[in-house]
């Protein structure tokens, strides 16, 4: 009889610790398995690769444009090192999304892809995303309507018409955007636009009572505005990166987080900065839970995802 209660009693205290345990990994899951991404990651990172060479104005901004030549004068050096973006920069940082698997948003300049016809092709042929950068390389929040439209329509046909690729999404020049643009952009079938830094995930703007998504860009994790603007080292700019990283996987636990990262061809195209970029996707990629996508493939996940915030910050120029 007492073996028979001390096999009973060890009984009940498996079956006790059994429950326990099983309730343990059952939280662990949860936990473990939260997301607040429609596809269940913690993280989503997007590269933008700007494709730009060849639609620059006069005197555009180069390592020798604080030193101008008088105007009619060509500078032929900072010609040149526009022209390293479509000789070496594209091409190298291809190989490396290739080298990762990785598909990237290509915002590319029509003046650009008219240039350039088969780099152009060749970033749309890797399974990347063409946006739309206007058709140059030149000011917009200064046109009337009408301008404004006639200048973001060239761009998005004359791109279509040489990759095959319609974009649907659109980043103004220096994001300089006009009170019109989000209608413009509207007017002409685009899913959303990046010139704005208010947030780190994706939402959602009225534009004349319909809905527009708002993918956020980066001046933080920007080349053009970090390694070529303030003088910073690959190595500065790979720190950077994983700083911003680790802080928005840690957040990611807990809201939907997005981390953005912006190349520019005849900076981000550089052996020494492909190389500290490929060690940040070696990085992220340790990490479980992370996913790199293109910008319109995240737009169209989140657009009608009813967890997706809403913001009409600038309502009174979207009416």
């Amino acid at each position: 009889m007492k073996k028979c209660k001390n096999n009973l009693k060890t009984l009940l205290m498996l079956l006790c610790l059994l429950s326990t345990t099983l309730a343990i990994s059952q939280s662990n899951n949860r936990t473990k398995g939260k997301s607040h991404w429609p596809n269940g990651a913690r993280l989503v990172v997007s590269f933008s690769m700007q494709f730009e060479t060849g639609g620059q104005p006069e005197g555009a901004e180069s390592p020798f444009s604080g030193n101008p030549l008088p105007k009619g004068n060509p500078d032929l050096p900072a010609e040149s090192w526009f022209r390293y973006g479509a000789r070496e920069g594209i091409y190298r940082m291809l190989r490396l999304w290739d080298k990762h698997n990785i598909k990237v948003t290509s915002h590319v300049v029509g003046e650009a892809a008219i240039k350039y016809p088969e780099v152009a092709k060749a970033i749309a042929d890797g399974g990347h995303e063409i946006a739309a950068h206007g058709i140059a390389w030149d000011d917009q929040w200064n046109l009337s309507y009408k301008d404004e439209l006639a200048f973001v329509k060239k761009g998005i046909d004359t791109v279509e018409a040489i990759t095959g690729q319609r974009g649907v999404g659109y980043n103004s020049n220096w994001l300089r955007r006009s009170p019109n643009t989000l209608k413009v952009l509207q007017e002409l079938g685009f899913l959303y636009h990046i010139d704005d830094l208010s947030r780190d995930e994706p939402f959602i703007t009225k534009v004349r009572g319909k809905n527009f998504v708002v993918m956020p860009y980066t001046l933080r994790n920007n080349d053009i505005v970090n390694i070529a603007g303030k003088n910073w080292s690959p190595d500065q700019f790979l720190a950077q990166l994983k700083a911003e990283f680790d802080q928005l996987y840690a957040e990611g636990a807990d809201w939907r987080r997005m981390m953005s990262v912006s190349l520019h061809d005849r900076i981000g195209g550089a052996p020494s900065v492909v190389k500290v970029v490929d060690e940040f996707i070696q990085y992220a990629k340790q990490h479980e839970g992370v996913v790199f996508m293109r910008k319109d493939h995240i737009a169209n996940m989140v657009k009608d995802d009813p967890n997706t915030p809403i913001d009409n910050a600038e309502i009174q120029f979207n009416k």
